[in-house]
């Protein structure tokens, strides 16, 4: 198939069926929800799953319950007429009863590029049977990615990035190739020190050694992230670690999760953020 074809394919495989009248609409997935948001939407949300916090208004929605471990009775509870979803909600079997129960279910299709970000702000627009309101939110969207545009390229060699997920058992569970942690990173203009590895794995110490990042990324844990000392204290304490020149420089950044890999109207905002953390002296 011609690259032209592939193209409209993916565009028409991205479109939502429209849902005009639904007035009753829960949201799955924190970038699905701060679309709803920035589309003008939001008094048709009657319920939000547990990665949907931002913007906190959203929070005082009800919860019903973190996006990869629902229960059809816990989504049904809420009575909607559309459920709008990132890829990735479950478990299937859930998904299936839903989908049995009549309830129009619309995934919104991943993107980590401008014109993917793009096509997923409009996927919503679409859905919610409003595509013209997606203009306003991808205008900004692009001028935000031109910023990040005019911001990098001109640092020279990448610096060598390592996204660290968590400590388990002491090991360190790391992001390669094909994770939102990967495409932000690259986005900021860095490189992903962890090469050679898809999805995320825990690293050998081997591992570690080789892949010598000089910025180590870490996600916040709450507003506050009080236990921001310790996972930095507990971290540098593996040996291959505290040899790495992040180590020895001091060079960790943390930031909000949702923010930097939730991939919604903030990401240009996100990975200049970073950019400028990990050129400005992290």
């Amino acid at each position: 198939m011609c690259a032209a074809a592939l193209a409209l394919s993916s565009a028409l495989s991205a479109q939502a069926d429209p849902h005009p009248d639904a007035q009753r609409v829960l949201a799955i997935g924190g970038s699905v929800t701060e679309i709803i948001y920035a589309l003008g939407q939001q008094d048709r949300l009657i319920a939000r799953d547990t990665t949907s916090s931002y913007p906190s208004e959203a929070q005082e929605l009800p919860d019903v319950g973190y996006m990869r471990a629902l229960s059809s009775e816990g989504v049904l509870s809420v009575k909607p007429d559309l459920i709008l979803s990132e890829e990735g909600a479950g478990p299937p079997e859930t998904i299936a009863v839903l989908k049995e129960a009549g309830v129009p279910f619309e995934t919104i299709p991943s993107g980590t590029d401008a014109e993917g970000l793009a096509a997923k702000i409009e996927a919503v627009a679409e859905a919610l049977g409003v595509p013209e309101a997606a203009a306003s939110p991808v205008k900004a969207l692009r001028a935000d990615l031109d910023h990040l545009a005019e911001a990098t390229g001109d640092e020279g060699q990448p610096k060598r990035v390592m996204f660290i997920l968590s400590l388990q058992g002491g090991r360190v569970m790391a992001s390669g190739q094909g994770t939102e942690a990967d495409a932000i990173i690259r986005l900021a203009g860095a490189e992903n020190a962890v090469q050679g590895v898809e999805g995320y794995k825990p690293l050998t110490d081997e591992a570690i050694t080789s892949a010598a990042p000089e910025i180590v990324l870490m996600m916040k844990r709450g507003p506050e992230d009080s236990g921001h000392a310790a996972a930095t204290e507990a971290l540098m304490a593996i040996p291959a670690m505290a040899a790495t020149p992040a180590a020895e420089s001091g060079a960790v950044i943390r930031m909000d999760g949702l923010y930097l890999l939730g991939f919604g109207p903030r990401t240009g905002q996100a990975a200049l953020e970073l950019h400028d953390a990990i050129y400005g002296g992290a």
